[in-house]
């Protein structure tokens, strides 16, 4: 009996302990710097000076300048960051909860509590930081800069929608062969399904599209 009661608060230690990183990373998440820092150094609205209505990290460098962008790009990945970082230094990341903690901040940016789970951002940045969380390892994390950068510049996708969903599809076939666990898999493919999310409706209101190698003469 003893040892019973003994092995079930243990587990109940443990299964507090994901809630709480659930907790804490989606309370960070829904904190949206792409907002807070043009808005309080610029006095400048990102949800509603820019074209898209979305207070992101691009959006910061194009409405609040160099400083205000390198701050919020910054402060976007910690909150990504932190919470699976210190995650994986206290629970398993072999467990299926630990997928949970890596989309939580991603989901905090998308729903954020604050503003009522309503003007959320796209997650781009967010999901860097999420994935780089589980340093050392960190082969996720430049996989997926591989695919954006290698559609920015390579074979270019054009408008970033694409090149967005494209580099995200890519990144979750390859994840599929890199990731070291299959909690670690799951919270890949809740990113990349969270992300395209995002982006569907402006996916949608796409017109023109242009795919063309970088060096190819036109």
């Amino acid at each position: 009996m003893f040892y019973n009661n003994f092995v079930l608060n243990e587990r109940s230690k443990i299964y507090l302990l994901y809630l709480m990183f659930i907790i804490t990373g989606y309370l960070l998440g829904s904190i949206l710097f792409g907002y807070l820092i043009p808005k309080i150094f610029k006095n400048v609205d990102t949800k509603k000076d820019s074209k898209d209505n979305n207070p992101g990290t691009a959006n910061a460098f194009i409405q609040g300048g160099i400083i205000c962008g390198m701050c919020t790009l910054l402060l976007e990945l910690l909150k990504g960051f932190i919470p699976i970082f210190l995650a994986k230094n206290f629970v398993s990341t072999n467990h299926l909860l630990f997928s949970l903690i890596m989309i939580s901040p991603v989901l905090g940016h998308a729903y954020p509590i604050y503003t009522k789970f309503r003007d959320g951002g796209k997650c781009i940045a967010v999901s860097f930081g999420s994935l780089l969380g589980l340093f050392p390892n960190i082969k996720l994390g430049v996989v997926l800069a591989f695919w954006l950068i290698f559609f920015s510049t390579i074979i270019i996708f054009k408008p970033h929608v694409l090149r967005v969903l494209v580099s995200f599809l890519c990144f979750i076939i390859t994840s599929l062969f890199i990731a070291e666990s299959i909690s670690i898999f799951i919270g890949c493919f809740m990113i990349v399904s969270l992300v395209i999310t995002r982006h569907l409706s402006t996916f949608k209101t796409m017109e023109g599209t242009e795919v063309r190698f970088a060096f190819k003469k036109r």
